[in-house]
């Protein structure tokens, strides 16, 4: 049985599945919308929300603090690209400022022709939407459509 055992193996060595996590987030926040296998996406979502909620509780803390340091040299930690890192917390992290995380979504797009493997759509959600109403937060394509 497979207890306390959280995440795929995607087929790959430990070293080999952490890069491609690392190099799918970088792509990921650098584009905002990228295209993958469905079990990849389903492991990038919990990998990038985290890196997205490390990056905002350093921009709370503040610009010149010691936590904003901490929190930056967290993100590099995963992803060593700096400009990727300078827009999550110049650009993005203002963007989901109020909102309490699902930060990315997973459209499924279809199947690819070769080997018939389900792709998906992983993208960052373009706007933070509230209603002042019992609703909560709704996303921006159910805003769109009213």
């Amino acid at each position: 049985m497979r207890h306390n055992v959280g995440h795929r193996k995607l087929g790959r060595l430990t070293e080999h599945r952490i890069a491609l996590l690392r190099n799918q987030a970088a792509a990921l926040l650098r584009h905002e919308r990228i295209e993958t296998t469905m079990p990849k996406a389903k492991e990038l979502r919990p990998f990038v929300e985290r890196l997205i909620t490390v990056a905002k509780r350093g921009a709370a803390a503040g610009e010149t603090g010691a936590k904003a340091l901490h929190a930056r040299r967290l993100v590099l930690a995963d992803i060593p690209d700096k400009a990727v890192v300078s827009k999550l917390f110049d650009s993005l992290v203002p963007r989901f400022a109020d909102r309490p995380g699902g930060y990315t979504r997973i459209l499924r797009v279809g199947f690819r022709r070769g080997d018939s493997a389900e792709v998906a759509q992983v993208e960052l959600d373009r706007k933070s939407t509230r209603l002042n109403s019992s609703h909560g937060y709704i996303s921006y394509a159910v805003f769109c459509l009213k």
